[in-house]
């Protein structure tokens, strides 16, 4: 079924609309290598990166938090992760957001980075990592003894682990939220995601992901004639009229990026993120669908029930298939880590979960992949690289995850060691737990906040010390 291979390690930093806060930074270009792993080639870029340096005391060694960037464009994530923000001040320390090679404007090769896989090759984690290394290096060039944190939320949080494994010497401590770091072949079941995306849908109302499930029989029934394809066009106000399988498809793969997204950005309060939705969106759109609803009538509701992501604001004159992520997300730079080293393997079987059964077929993706970017996927590369779950050695690192995100499926969920902690947060999504403090934040979050607090103190002052 459809979205094989793109499905989007989203990062719920990215907003639609405009950025309201109070964080300031200066914009910098670091020059780093292209290529980290050449003694034949000597060409850099420059990579962009955000600093705030009012609450730095560098002469006291005080820390630099470091955000480890992600798939997309670093400014919204500066914006967007209020607990940095909120603890600088009392570490007095130096804030930087890394921005990841490849997305927003640390382009290696300008406007022709992405024009063949000559100039793509060279988009993986392992080169950004070497990035972040080089940037931090630079910074600490005048205080050595200064210790550096790494944040990071979702692909961000798996660079942030990462990093501290495989660096240790520039990393003191990780704080890795939703990072879905076993998210790969032989570690995690292909089903694990939408079966936690599905309970996160059952516990708003069971009728709800009994409905979606029945859904997918009913527009393949619908859009089987072309009288049932215009009716589903107009009755849902199409942007591009269904004409074909591939429209349905398309379709059937916006409604599963629209699910994933529903439930990454489920947060107890109003957010303006992937899209403009209130407060609890899971439970406003499966109020909508808690009734005992067949054939048109349940695609009907189930237009209104994917209104409240699409069209919460009532702006939207039609539905834009094309269109389940925000721009500034890096979604051709994803898809690109997808075909090649970040292969998350995902299926479903429509009985333990909400969905149209699919397998994952490792031969497909591989095509379609080698169709795109005349690239084809290693499957076990990132495990190869990070040791799977051969982790026990890993220290100075909390791996959060709430257990509302589908994204936990992949997640480390039990401690590794006195070092490595598993962190659960029962109600919540996405990394809610990097983002700014709100009245509306479940206690498991508040609680957890304050518990990084300590531990990151005890990670500059004792790093050696169990946590």
């Amino acid at each position: 079924m459809g979205n094989i291979y793109y499905i989007v390690l989203v990062c719920c930093f990215f907003m639609c609309g405009p950025i309201l806060s109070d964080y300031t930074y200066k914009i910098k270009y670091f020059d780093v290598l292209i290529d980290h792993f050449t003694f034949t080639n000597n060409a850099t870029y420059k990579m962009r990166y955000l600093v705030n340096d009012s609450y730095w005391d560098p002469d006291n060694n005080a820390p630099i938090f470091f955000y480890t960037g992600n798939e997309g464009d670093i400014t919204l994530f500066a914006q967007n992760t209020g607990f940095v923000w909120e603890i600088a001040s009392e570490f007095r320390a130096l804030i930087v957001f890394a921005e990841h090679r490849y997305y927003g404007t640390s382009m290696p090769f300008g406007n022709n980075s992405f024009s063949d896989i000559k100039q793509l090759g060279y988009l993986t984690s392992l080169q950004a990592l070497s990035d972040y290394v080089d940037l931090i290096s630079y910074l600490k060039y005048k205080h050595k003894h200064c210790p550096v944190i790494a944040f990071g939320g979702s692909y961000g949080g798996m660079l942030a682990a990462w990093m501290r494994m495989k660096y240790p010497r520039a990393i003191t401590g990780s704080i890795a939220s939703s990072a879905p770091i076993w998210q790969f072949t032989g570690l995690t079941p292909c089903g694990a995601f939408n079966r936690v995306l599905t309970s996160a849908f059952k516990l708003s109302s069971k009728k709800c992901a009994k409905n979606i499930r029945k859904s997918w029989d009913v527009i393949n029934q619908i859009t089987n004639t072309d009288d049932g394809k215009k009716w589903l066009s107009d009755s849902w106000r199409l942007c591009s009229p269904i004409k074909n399988q591939e429209n349905i498809t398309s379709l059937k793969n916006y409604l599963i990026d629209v699910y994933g997204n529903l439930a990454m950005v489920n947060y107890p309060y109003p957010s303006n993120f992937l899209a403009p939705l209130p407060a609890n969106p899971v439970s406003e759109v499966c109020k909508e669908l808690n009734k005992n609803v067949d054939g048109k009538q349940l695609l009907i509701t189930l237009f209104k029930a994917v209104s409240i992501y699409f069209n919460y604001t009532g702006t939207a004159t039609c539905l834009n298939t094309d269109l389940s992520y925000t721009d500034q997300l890096g979604i051709k730079g994803w898809n690109f880590q997808s075909c090649t080293e970040m292969v998350m393997p995902m299926c479903a079987d429509g009985k333990n979960d909400m969905f149209e059964p699919y397998d994952w077929k490792i031969n497909e993706v591989s095509d379609q992949c080698y169709k795109q970017f005349k690239v084809r996927p290693i499957v076990n590369a990132a495990v190869k690289l990070y040791n799977g779950k051969h982790i026990e050695s890993a220290s100075n690192i909390i791996f959060s995850n709430g257990l509302l995100d589908p994204w936990s499926s992949g997640g480390v969920l039990k401690n590794v060691s006195d070092k490595t902690i598993a962190i659960l947060l029962p109600d919540s999504a996405h990394h809610l737990d990097l983002r700014s403090s709100n009245d509306a934040d479940p206690v498991s979050v508040k609680e957890a906040r304050n518990y990084y607090r300590d531990v990151i103190s005890q990670w500059i002052h004792d790093p050696g010390r169990n946590i």
